[in-house]
């Protein structure tokens, strides 16, 4: 299961948003240079997270976008759900309707396995999760001198 464009740049769209939580709204181009986003794919992808009520923005010279709620409360699955939908590795997970094997279909089970996990890790975390996870890869590591 691979995420597609959506939801990566996505996601890093929103990082970029939860670093500047409080500031008020960023501009999409300063978005889209920070996170190395086409400006025009990142304009695609506001609208959902917008109708999603993840960010709210307003138009003009001093607009942009910001995050409607704190980073704390905005998990991965919701932005995941959003913008990519189901992350069910096969269709059959979501619908057994989808496969007449599906009642009795072992690979079906392992695939549902896999769904579960992954909403799990994304249920798990959430927007502040990854401005931390961010600060700390941000900051070297101090250097060690052996003598």
């Amino acid at each position: 299961m691979k995420l597609s464009t959506r939801g990566r740049y996505g996601t890093r769209a929103l990082l970029e948003l939860a670093l500047h939580y409080g500031e008020g709204p960023v501009p999409l181009k300063d978005i889209a240079q920070s996170q190395q986003i086409p400006l025009q794919y990142l304009q695609h992808l506001i609208t959902p997270l917008i109708s999603g009520g993840v960010i709210r923005s307003t138009p003009g010279a001093r607009g942009g976008v910001w995050l409607a709620r704190s980073p704390q409360e905005i998990k991965l699955s919701e932005v995941i759900g959003l913008l990519e939908g189901s992350i069910a590795p096969a269709e059959c997970v979501n619908d057994p309707r989808y496969c007449s094997r599906s009642d009795f279909c072992v690979t079906r089970d392992i695939w549902g396995e896999l769904k579960k996990v992954m909403d799990g890790v994304l249920e798990s975390t959430t927007l502040q999760d990854l401005v931390e996870r961010h600060r700390k890869k941000e900051q070297p590591e101090p250097a060690m001198y052996h003598i």
